[in-house]
């Protein structure tokens, strides 16, 4: 039995999805997560998963982080991300940093299933539109995605919200914390990501391409 895991917040877009694989893919079973916190619920609790069908925008990803962070603590987990955008420096930075696959939400049922037998087999797979434009990213890059794998998913949030400007007080309220805590938090971010002030991680998580979050 084949054991794939969607995870995207959209119901409609899992549902459709997973019609579509079971029906290409034989004694298949699918699980669903909606964001991140259930994503990493569904790994921990499925340990025989063949291969993660990852959207980098649902709650609590943090874009680039949520793979960053998954390819961390699963390295053998293949991981496809499956996306609405086709933007190539984030298709760069999605294979740099671990992915085995980029698939493009406007893909036939036909193309998904190919591109998911590719990655089984051990293959990298990219539309062949976007192979010849993909290029590397640097060494600094790679470095950071190794300093943020480190955060936990909470500095990460705070991190975040340091990228948004927001003050210590401000994220307390946000993430319903003390404001002691958000300063440990920040002194384990800045030691974590080896900066010394609050300008210095604001550069790393704009590289990370961060987008503002969504209040509790």
């Amino acid at each position: 039995m084949s054991q794939f895991l969607i995870a995207d917040d959209h119901p409609l877009f899992r549902e459709a999805l997973k019609g579509a694989l079971s029906a290409k893919f034989a004694d298949l079973e699918v699980f669903e997560s909606e964001n991140f916190e259930t994503t990493l619920q569904v790994l921990n609790e499925q340990e025989d998963l063949d291969i993660l069908l990852l959207d980098l925008h649902m709650p609590g990803n943090g874009d680039l982080y949520g793979l960053i962070r998954i390819r961390e603590d699963y390295p053998s987990l293949p991981i496809a991300v499956v996306s609405g955008s086709e933007d190539i420096n984030v298709v760069s930075k999605v294979m740099a940093y671990g992915a085995m696959g980029f698939i493009p939400k406007s893909s036939s049922s036909d193309d998904i299933a190919m591109a998911i037998k590719h990655i089984l087999e051990g293959d990298v797979w990219l539309p062949s539109e976007l192979k010849d434009k993909v290029s590397d990213v640097d060494g600094e890059d790679k470095e950071i995605a190794a300093q943020v794998a480190s955060l936990t998913p909470q500095q990460y949030k705070v991190l975040q919200y340091l990228h948004e400007g927001l003050l210590n007080k401000q994220i307390a309220y946000e993430l319903h914390i003390s404001e002691a805590t958000v300063k440990a938090h920040i002194t384990a971010i800045f030691r974590k990501l080896g900066v010394y002030n609050r300008t210095q991680a604001v550069l790393i998580a704009s590289k990370l391409q961060l987008e503002p979050i969504e209040s509790a």
